[in-house]
Formats: structure tokens, sequence, C-alpha cells
């Protein structure tokens, strides 16, 4: 196998990319070889000796406890726990959260065999011991396993003095009905609240 073919095999394997574009990524690579190709080879050198996982939070940073964990403006009494670091990176880009973060890396899922012992939960109740933290905001997908996740959790937290909620879920920010999946329209029936007259 050729370097190019090398390039293109590694590239098919990223997420969203099959063979196919893979050659076109390739090809727009070597084409912009001085422009991209030379900068994201650098760039991928420089993160591969220097990317660690946050002994705090399991985030992904350059440092260990990341740039999050060591922000000191950041509210260290609400927790926000997460499936994976693609969820805290997307809780990032609204700026609306300013607690810290727990990513459990990944799900309970039966099926896949993935236990208890295999996510960050343990260290997570470490944390809720060792640390004031007063609310426990659960992130996870809504999804099965991310419902089962989420249950597990609050059970493994019932003895803690820890308030633990959930992020409200149902129909979007300019959504309408009409393009809705029916879990998401039952989702958002059941978390229905009252509506008070201002008048």
């Amino acid at each position: 196998m050729n370097s190019i073919d090398k390039l293109i095999h590694l590239l098919a394997r990223l997420p969203g990319l099959g063979p196919r574009s893979a050659r076109r990524v390739a090809l727009f690579l070597i084409k912009k070889h001085e422009s991209l190709l030379v900068p994201l080879r650098e760039a991928l050198g420089e993160i591969s000796n220097s990317i660690k996982n946050c002994e705090v939070c399991g985030n992904v940073d350059t440092n260990s406890p990341c740039q999050i964990c060591c922000d000191a403006k950041r509210n260290s009494n609400q927790l926000c726990v997460l499936e994976e670091v693609a969820d805290l990176w997307a809780m990032e880009r609204t700026t609306a959260f300013k607690g810290r973060y727990h990513v459990l890396g990944g799900r309970l899922s039966a099926i896949d065999g993935i236990g208890p012992g295999d996510l960050n939960i343990e260290k997570l109740i470490e944390r809720v011991k060792d640390r004031e933290i007063t609310e426990i905001i659960l992130a996870t997908n809504l999804t099965v396993d991310g419902e089962t996740t989420a249950h597990y959790i609050t059970d493994c937290l019932s003895a803690s003095n820890v308030k633990i909620t959930r992020l409200a879920h149902g129909v979007p920010v300019g959504g309408e009905l009409d393009f809705l999946d029916d879990g998401t329209l039952t989702a958002a029936l059941k978390a229905r609240r009252q509506v008070n007259s201002q008048l």
C-alpha cells in the first residue's frame, strides 16, 4: 500500500467518511499541500504528543486538570454529568452552563456488555462525597441506554444530600409539531407545565 492509499484508508475510518468521501478529502489535501496538508500534519503531531484525559472530569485537553476544571470563575457547586466529551463540547458551545462537568465515557448498555464498572461512575460518587456539590444535572442522551444510566446514577446518589435534576426535553425552540418524531412529542406532553397569566 503506497502512502496515498494509506491516507485514504485512514480517512475512510473517520466518522461520516466512506471510501469515496475519503478519496475526495485525500485529493483535496494533496492539492492544498502547503496551506492545509503540512499544517494538518504538524497539528496532528503536536496533539498526539500532548493530549490528555482530565483526571478530574474526563474531558480531553492538553493539560490535566483541564482548563474548565482549573477555571476559578466556574460554579463548583453544580456538576453536569454527560456521556461523552462531544456532549461536553456541545454544552460549552451554548455558553449557558457555568458549572463543572463529569464525563462518564459512555452509557450503560446490556447489549454491548457495558456495565457500571466500565464507566466513570465511581469517580462521580467520590466527587459528590469529597466536594461541596449541591446539584447534579443529568445530561445523558434521551435514549433507552441514556435513561437507564441516568436512573442508575440517581439510585447511586440517593443517599447523598445532593439535588439531582435532569435536562428538560420535548419540543425544541423553533420546532414545528408536524416535523417532530413521536418520542419527542410524547416527552413534551409529559413534561408540560402550567402557564400562568401575567395580567
